[in-house]
């Protein structure tokens, strides 16, 4: 009986300390010092800080070989999802040539703060936090003009952005660019059901087909999980990994911030979508006074290229190109980042001469 008992006392005292080391971990975890590796070069730059940005802090990483180089400001989709805590993987060939501006949008990833009020956010709060990150950016590297890049939900930021103020920017450069959003989804939704179709699921096809009527008034979206299954979000990565490594293992990111990615988008997605569906970008930009370029991945559809080429041919601007990249699909600046790193280069070559 005594020895049962002491290898009772044992097991709790070892239950104990586990427990209290689990705890501690995450404690460690959740105040853990994050920051964005260096780079080589004696000009180089590599900061990850949070800036005041029209009253509310945001955070902003920005990365280059040579500081002298011309400024790239990526602004991310989601809404709400920044690609800040993967993105070194997918951008390091950029930064050879350019000095690349990420920044978490105001309520997402560590720019959400848990006492702030975002009842009121909207795409115009989120686009005059854009003029004034890029004010802030010319200003720190003494330079008068920056390359906007969008990447879906934030082609509905930098297009308007873009719109405003031309002359913050050299070029506007759409990636997986929103047209109208109903056609858009339309199309989106046609695919996920013949796909089904096509794997036998034919429930799930009949299911889909429930969504025509409020997604033609602007009421739903195609799922965007039956579009990645069936091969209409990515080809070539697995994106939703790099995030989680992002989250958890990455450096610019510690279990608090994780947090507060997640309460972002809990918090921005529904506000945000609401408007995108309800306040087409087709009709809020249809001109744009500097150059205009649209990216595309051949197998996009979550943002159909159909319709970004459609709005790309009503736009007005000065000068505008269509690019498609073969094997990829809503993220050809990842999935061929080289290709995408060696077209940036020539379009910048063009741009500055």
């Amino acid at each position: 009986m005594k020895k049962k008992r002491s290898k009772v006392k044992i097991a709790l005292r070892v239950f104990m300390l586990c427990l209290l080391l689990m705890v501690a971990l995450v404690g460690v975890g959740l105040v853990f010092p994050t920051w964005t590796p260096s780079i080589n070069g004696n000009n180089s730059v590599s900061t990850l800080q949070q800036i005041e940005i029209n009253g509310t802090r945001q955070e902003v990483m920005i990365r280059g070989r040579d500081r002298r180089n011309p400024l790239v400001i990526f602004v991310h989709g989601g809404p709400g999802v920044p690609e800040t805590p993967y993105v070194r993987k997918y951008q390091d060939v950029l930064e050879q040539n350019f000095t690349v501006v990420q920044y978490d949008q105001r309520g997402s990833g560590k720019s959400y703060l848990f006492s702030a009020d975002y009842s009121n956010l909207s795409s115009d709060t989120l686009v005059n936090d854009l003029l004034a990150l890029t004010d802030y950016i010319e200003k720190e590297f003494g330079q008068k003009k920056v390359l906007l890049i969008g990447h879906s939900f934030g082609t509905y930021i930098a297009a308007q952005a873009a719109n405003k103020a031309p002359d913050k920017f050299s070029a506007y450069i759409g990636i997986g660019q929103m047209g109208n959003w109903v056609n858009s989804e339309l199309e989106s939704l046609k695919f996920a059901i013949d796909q089904a179709r096509l794997a036998g699921n034919n429930t799930e096809a009949e299911n889909l087909e429930l969504l025509r009527e409020p997604i033609t008034t602007g009421d739903s979206i195609t799922p965007r999980d039956t579009i990645r299954k069936y091969g209409g979000s990515v080809r070539q990565i697995d994106d939703k990994a790099d995030l989680f490594k992002g989250l958890f293992w990455g450096t610019e990111y510690n279990l608090l911030d994780a947090v507060r990615f997640f309460r972002g988008i809990s918090v921005s997605e529904p506000k945000l979508m609401t408007e995108v569906t309800h306040r087409d970008l087709t009709e809020l930009v249809d001109t744009i006074q500097i150059p205009v370029y649209f990216v595309m991945g051949k197998y996009d559809q979550l943002t159909s290229v159909n319709e970004a080429r459609k709005y790309l041919d009503e736009l007005k601007a000065p000068q505008k190109e269509f690019v498609v990249f073969q094997e990829s699909a809503h993220y050809p600046h990842f999935e061929e980042k080289e290709k995408f790193a060696q077209w940036l280069n020539e379009t910048w070559t063009e741009l500055a001469r």
